[in-house]
């Protein structure tokens, strides 16, 4: 029997690696330990991709190289902060009890913005108790079936039953959105309204095929629907217009979900607050303190003449600044999951 290798007094010497005594390693051949060290070389000094800078690189053939301007760099910071792996799935619940608020658009253009930076398996989800707008604003599919087909259908998903191209048969593709969208109950006079059982069996059916979900959610407080989105939440985003009314409505949520015991969800919160068309009469400096002082962050999300047309909404029609204001945003949802 061979005795361990010890060193003096008996005790255990260092352990060897019995590779290192291979002749086939020890005689300079490469290994497949040297191969995987040239990944971990210093990468190529970054070089500017946007902007002015950019253009003087191409005009000159690349003779003069600039580094990217802070605008660049702060974009590329946003871009991995949206790319980056969260380890599961997540939730980012979108709330304020007044109709108006800007929900359903925040929904959409948060999804939109991951869905083009991540490259899909995004989902979003008008969990509205009644007759929701997500459908509408959103690109037409194939189909108009929406939450309460799923429901009717359930069993088609429960076990282990269920493939991504059955559920294409309920959510909406989105095309160049890289996103798909699960609506609400489009008709006026919708039967019975969703329980707390129906928001959790439908979520652990799409969390099958989805990494990222947004929820879109209605104006009760008090549904079970709209409790169990908020139960469910990692990452909970306020919006509102920037009038007082609007944001007053958000504040008196945002003292229910305290009260409630959900303080932490509060103050991780994202604020959203929706420019008007002009800023005349508009309190803004008040806004932004107030929930400065009780969420994580507060962004603006710029003016779009095509937002507030009510017509369906194509990432690729959005102008340059707002798709850039909601990436802004989108970071900053993305550093609380």
């Amino acid at each position: 029997m061979q005795q361990p290798n010890t060193g003096e007094q008996g005790q255990p010497g260092p352990s060897v690696d019995p590779y290192q005594q291979l002749p086939w390693v020890s005689d300079g051949t490469p290994t497949a330990e040297e191969f995987a060290r040239r990944r971990l070389a210093k990468p190529a000094e970054p070089t500017a991709t946007m902007g002015a800078r950019a253009m003087l690189q191409k005009g000159t053939m690349g003779l003069v190289r600039l580094a990217p301007g802070k605008r660049e760099q702060e974009y590329k910071q946003d871009v991995e902060m949206v790319r980056r792996n969260f380890g599961g799935l997540r939730q980012v619940t979108v709330v304020n009890p007044k109709g108006g608020a800007g929900k359903t658009v925040a929904v959409l253009l948060l999804a939109m913005t991951f869905g083009q930076k991540r490259g899909g398996y995004v989902l979003a989800w008008d969990n509205n108790e009644t007759q929701g707008t997500l459908g509408m604003r959103a690109q037409q599919d194939f189909h108009a079936r929406t939450v309460r087909d799923m429901m009717r259908d359930l069993q088609l998903f429960r076990g282990s039953h269920g493939r991504v191209g059955d559920l294409s048969q309920y959510v909406r593709a989105q095309g160049e959105g890289m996103f798909d969208v699960l609506a609400s109950d489009e008709s006026a006079t919708a039967g019975e309204m969703l329980t707390a059982s129906a928001f959790a069996e439908i979520r652990e059916i799409v969390s099958r095929f989805y990494k990222l979900i947004f929820v879109d959610t209605g104006n009760n407080v008090r549904a079970q629907n709209w409790q169990a989105a908020m139960d469910a939440t990692d990452q909970l985003v306020i919006t509102m217009s920037a009038r007082n009314d609007s944001a007053e409505t958000a504040a008196r949520m945002l003292d229910h979900l305290e009260q409630s015991g959900r303080q932490r969800l509060v103050r991780q919160a994202v604020s959203v607050v929706t420019m008007p068309p002009t800023r005349k009469d508009i309190d803004l400096p008040a806004i932004e303190r107030h929930f400065a002082a009780r969420t994580r962050a507060v962004l603006l999300a710029p003016y779009e003449k095509l937002i507030d047309s009510g017509e369906p909404l194509r990432y690729g029609h959005l102008s340059s600044g707002t798709r850039d204001s909601w990436l802004k945003i989108a970071a900053a949802v993305a550093e609380g999951l």
